[in-house]
């Protein structure tokens, strides 16, 4: 088939949008299919189109839809589709939902967070990753926590820093952030936690080795997302064998599951200060989340994404 798949980020763009359709283009490629990339289709004769974003997507969604309403048309819930634009802007998001022979989300939550009519078309497709190619060396002067993503408002991007300056005098504590400011607004911000915080480093946006040699020497990351539709970097982390403190939202649970050990309330500092001084103090806390993050990984793999792309062509095609 030629696949038209749509994202709404643009080509050099790191954030998470691109990311997967870049993935996902390179498994449709690996399963023979011929891919197109663009930020809007302009509803060229594609065999089926696979859209990232219901809403951010909508217009070009609704136009493939109308030309050629008997053609398979996927499409990806991201988060702020699944906790904001559904509620916040639902004609054109509930719509896109509609027209979708079948919706694609990222953890095993969403069915929970959306109208059950819907339920019928989603597929949950996990995000692969691969493991480090080499093995993890956690700094040993100072006790290191990475927080990776883009500064923004669904990511609470400053919760670890904020956090950090809770740690007693005798902490090795640092938070090392990796990603870029969102907005002016954020980059502000940041800018002035650095200045006013010695634990907080704030890198910037870094390409992906960066990010990966970041995972080799830190001792935790922290994901403090107010909300998620199913993140890759937890994907990258569980594949690369790094514990994991994470907020207690449906995007972290589904991914990492309701026994995981290592969640926080969300936006909580405090909450998220005692789980970082009990990473850096309780010599066991660490290497358990290490455990049950090694008992996750099989769900990560390529070969697992790409078997639920085929099953869901598949069904589509049949």
């Amino acid at each position: 088939m030629k696949i038209s798949l749509v994202t709404p980020a643009g080509r050099q763009s790191r954030a998470g949008n691109r990311t997967t359709a870049v993935r996902w283009a390179r498994i449709f490629r690996q399963l023979g299919h011929r891919v197109v990339i663009t930020e809007q289709d302009d509803a060229t004769n594609a065999d089926m189109m696979v859209a990232v974003h219901a809403w951010r997507s909508h217009h070009t969604i609704r136009k493939f839809s109308d030309k050629f309403p008997n053609r398979p048309l996927v499409v990806l819930l991201a988060g702020t589709d699944i906790y904001s634009f559904q509620h916040s802007h639902p004609e054109e998001t509930l719509d896109s939902m509609d027209r979708a022979s079948a919706l694609v989300c990222l953890h095993d939550r969403v069915d929970r967070a959306i109208p059950k009519r819907f339920g019928k078309k989603l597929y949950v497709i996990y995000q692969s990753a691969p493991p480090l190619t080499s093995q993890r060396g956690p700094n040993k002067t100072t006790f290191d926590i990475c927080v990776v993503g883009h500064l923004r408002d669904e990511k609470d991007s400053l919760r670890a820093a904020y956090a950090a300056k809770l740690a007693s005098p005798a902490s090795k504590l640092r938070v090392i952030h990796l990603g870029k400011a969102h907005n002016k607004k954020w980059e502000d911000a940041a800018q002035k936690e650095a200045k006013s915080n010695p634990r907080f480093i704030s890198l910037g946006e870094v390409p992906g080795w960066r990010v990966r040699r970041q995972f080799a020497s830190s001792h935790a990351m922290v994901i403090s997302s107010v909300m998620e539709g199913g993140a890759n970097v937890v994907s990258e982390a569980v594949s690369a064998g790094l514990p994991i403190i994470a907020s207690d939202i449906d995007g972290n649970i589904g991914l990492l599951g309701e026994d995981y050990e290592g969640y926080y309330a969300v936006q909580n500092t405090e909450a998220l200060a005692t789980a970082l001084q009990r990473a850096e103090t309780d010599p066991n806390f660490l290497p358990r989340l290490a455990a049950q993050c090694r008992k996750k990984q099989s769900l990560f793999k390529p070969k697992g994404e790409i078997e639920a792309w085929k099953r869901l062509l598949r069904d589509l095609c049949e």
